[in-house]
């Protein structure tokens, strides 16, 4: 039988950055994460559960946690550094450079692309048109984050809709982008102060 342990500091890399945690096993039935008032982060485990279930869940709430943090500390969740109109265009551009070898053997054509300020999308794809266009606010992203949008847009060549063949093939080529699309809700702020 699995017995409750002493807690043990954990540490697990997520697209955000590393994130120390204290797991504790208890007699829980769900896997549970608190926030302490000095931004202590803590998760208890079922007895039975694996322990890269908690890794796992803390780099998929990662986003969240940070935000709670910040929250908690009054402050905005992170600061986006202000970026130039050609440092954001070399931004995006080196993004779609790094992840169209991913859908260029699947037969999508080099886009052109635009950047544009949008107020509620990171970008769009014109497959009709051959050019995508990305949200300048995104040269404020992390680069996982900006190269998971780009790739969401390429993807859009082959599925023109959100249909489970558009996700399965996102499943494919970048096999954590539902934990970046994520992370990009963190950032959400970003589009409103452009």
């Amino acid at each position: 039988m699995v017995k409750a342990d002493m807690p043990q500091i954990r540490m697990v890399d997520t697209i955000r950055g590393p994130l120390t945690y204290t797991l504790t096993r208890k007699r829980v039935k769900n896997l549970n994460l608190r926030i302490g008032t000095g931004g202590e982060i803590m998760v208890s485990l079922p007895l039975r559960c694996p322990v890269r279930q908690a890794d796992d869940f803390i780099r998929e709430k990662s986003g969240w946690i940070l935000n709670a943090i910040s929250r908690r500390e009054g402050r905005q969740a992170e600061p986006l550094p202000p970026v130039s109109r050609e440092e954001c265009a070399r931004l995006l551009n080196e993004a779609l450079l790094r992840v169209y070898p991913l859908a260029e053997p699947l037969g999508v054509t080099f886009p052109a692309l635009k950047l544009r300020k949008l107020k509620s999308q990171w970008g769009n794809c014109h497959w009709a048109q051959g050019y995508i266009t990305l949200n300048t606010a995104l040269a404020r992203c992390p680069e996982a984050l900006r190269d998971y949008v780009a790739l969401h847009e390429l993807v859009h060549f082959l599925h023109h809709d959100h249909g489970p063949g558009f996700y399965a093939r996102m499943d494919t080529l970048m096999p954590d982008w539902q934990q970046r699309r994520r992370a990009l809700k963190s950032y959400s702020g970003a589009l409103e102060k452009q």
